[in-house]
């Protein structure tokens, strides 16, 4: 997959430009940050990274590329030359996947000639945009779930490369599997899922249905059981599996109520092992208004793939300082609402009794965020498998930093301040 046109047309034309006035080499400090978190959310999570770091090891202008360019004259020809042997040889630092971020948090810092780091801004916004977008709902959801097990089934909500994003993400910041087979095979992650209504309604009857499941999938599985009478539906799948019916979903209704109910169907029909699935346009919301329902599992679609409604994570790609002869010249924006700090960052998370209390930007104090993640080449730790399951780990430690109070679904002010020196 070629990742070169996944840009916005002016970071060419600035190459362009930037070659004539001869600035085009001249060594650059980008970040990425946000100026705030999105309304009401006290943290962020940090995600998409070791796709990035892949996407720009990858990322290369091919012949059918610079055809292109050429034919519609995006560029001239010494730009085209340029871009004919592009590849990113700079350095990015940045947060480890799966760490919290804050207002103003150094997520990424990109260190590299003008023409290499601007080119990458599109791809580097739209990955970690999105996929933080999604971590940052998925922690939220994972927090309130109590231990009880999440899985990513959003596929058919989003476009079907984002789908396999976000199942990524979700993984990520605490979602045990998904129902996305690609994201299983390409990051590792557990894959769930047994049956829709439609098989069902394919056939004749619902006992002719669940017969035909069990017996193709055995009774290790789940099954639906709101399609018609929810209680008729019940009573069949412990008289067909004599009781040992691993699981039955919810679909609609009164979920609290309808779970109480079920609950109570099975005990007393003698499958107290089976466990109740719950799906359902679920939320951070809904799942913690159940958290006394008897729910054993949630399937979460829609809202966790639109970010919860709050679909991007807000970051900008801003220069913050270039070189001038030897020396290092600090630059920022002074636009009205849209001001930014010049200077390369350096970001440290302050601890006290091992909770965050700060997000110190400039200080050495407490536990350094930023990382070496891509010097020439990308570091392979973070790539691959290997890399989500490292993500995974790293942020239920980052998370469990956090003060009980962080965790809250009501609106509130970021869980840490963030502090400038």
């Amino acid at each position: 997959m070629s990742y070169a046109l996944l840009t916005d047309r002016y970071e060419l034309t600035m190459v362009q430009a930037a070659l004539q006035s001869g600035k085009a080499k001249r060594d650059c400090v980008f970040e990425v940050f946000t100026r705030s978190l999105p309304a009401g959310r006290r943290y962020g999570v940090v995600a998409g990274t070791g796709r990035l770091l892949e996407a720009i090891r990858d990322f290369k202008f091919s012949a059918d590329d610079i055809a292109y360019l050429q034919e519609q004259s995006i560029v001239d020809v010494e730009t085209l030359n340029y871009l004919i042997d592009y590849k990113f040889r700079g350095q990015i630092e940045g947060y480890q996947e799966g760490e919290l971020f804050f207002e103003g948090s150094p997520v990424l810092t990109v260190t590299a000639s003008f023409a290499e780091a601007v080119i990458l801004e599109t791809l580097i916004l739209s990955i970690l945009n999105h996929d933080s977008a999604i971590a940052s709902a998925a922690a939220r959801m994972d927090s309130v779930a109590q231990g009880r097990s999440l899985v990513e089934m959003g596929s058919r909500r989003t476009q079907e490369r984002s789908a396999v994003a976000a199942a990524r993400a979700a993984y990520i910041a605490g979602f045990d599997a998904t129902s996305n087979l690609q994201a299983g095979k390409q990051w590792g992650i557990p894959t769930m899922g047994t049956s829709a209504h439609s098989f069902t309604l394919l056939h004749d009857s619902e006992e002719e249905a669940f017969k035909a499941q069990v017996a193709a999938l055995g009774v290790d599985t789940t099954l639906l059981v709101d399609t018609y009478d929810i209680k008729k539906a019940v009573d069949l799948a412990v008289k067909i599996t004599k009781g040992k019916v691993a699981a039955v979903r919810i679909d609609s209704g009164d979920l609290a109520a309808t779970a109480e109910e079920v609950r109570k169907q099975l005990d007393r029909l003698g499958a107290t092992d089976t466990k109740i699935v719950l799906t359902s346009d679920l939320d951070e919301y809904t799942i913690a208004a159940l958290a006394s329902s008897p729910v054993d599992r949630f399937g979460v679609g829609t809202s966790l793939v639109t970010g919860s409604g709050h679909p991007t994570a807000g970051f900008v790609y801003k220069l913050v300082a270039h070189q001038k002869g030897h020396t290092w010249v600090d630059v920022a924006k002074k636009s009205k609402g849209k001001t930014s700090k010049g200077g390369k960052k350096i970001a440290y998370r302050q601890l006290e009794d091992g909770f965050a209390t700060a997000e110190l930007i400039g200080k050495k104090s407490g536990r350094k965020l930023q990382q070496v993640l891509f010097d020439g080449a990308p570091e392979q730790q973070y790539l691959g498998k290997a890399g989500v399951r490292l993500a995974r780990a790293h942020h239920q430690k980052a998370r469990s930093e956090l003060l009980p109070n962080a965790l809250r679904l009501s609106k509130g002010e970021p869980a840490i301040p963030t502090i400038y020196s």
